[in-house]
């Protein structure tokens, strides 16, 4: 029998602003040279160890960065604790507040952003087990911007220093 993971353990390796004590930070994704996320890290707080499949996972963006654009069959479950952010489910956008949970359904569009002048940074828990991502096609970015709040949303944004 696994032993259990109490949250308390998990949050208390939480430092604030210098990361989590003793959590590598990983590449978000391969860097093949493709842009579609930027300044985004990603931690495993709970992995493979999980009785029930599941990995709990932080991420942050930097300021003006973003993750991928993408859908997937796999579910996601988004919990801000950091800063402030928005993100794009399906054809609505968000605001995200430290504390809210967002259920990310399968196939559905989306794309987490930092907004702000802070790191944004949130818990996701996601199945260890789970499907490789689809990008959109040029065809598939033009339709998700017919609606003006996800083309506000998905747009390039130049970062203030």
């Amino acid at each position: 029998m696994t032993n259990p993971v109490f949250f308390q353990e998990i949050f208390s390796r939480y430092l604030g602003e210098s990361g989590w004590h003793g959590v590598d930070a990983l590449a978000y994704k391969d860097e093949d040279g493709n842009p579609s996320f930027k300044h985004v890290t990603r931690m495993k707080l709970v992995a493979e160890g999980s009785p029930d499949g599941t990995e709990l996972r932080y991420f942050e963006i930097g300021v003006g960065g973003h993750t991928t654009l993408e859908k997937h069959e796999h579910t996601h479950t988004v919990i801000p604790i950091k800063g402030e952010g928005a993100i794009l489910v399906e054809d609505r956008v968000l605001e995200l507040k430290t504390n809210d949970v967002v259920y990310v359904p399968t196939w559905a569009w989306h794309q987490v952003r930092a907004v702000g002048n802070e790191p944004f940074g949130f818990l996701c828990i996601v199945k260890v087990e789970r499907d490789r991502p689809t990008l959109p096609t040029a065809q598939e970015i033009e339709e998700l911007k017919l609606n003006p709040e996800i083309a506000q949303f998905i747009k390039p944004r130049a970062v203030n220093p």
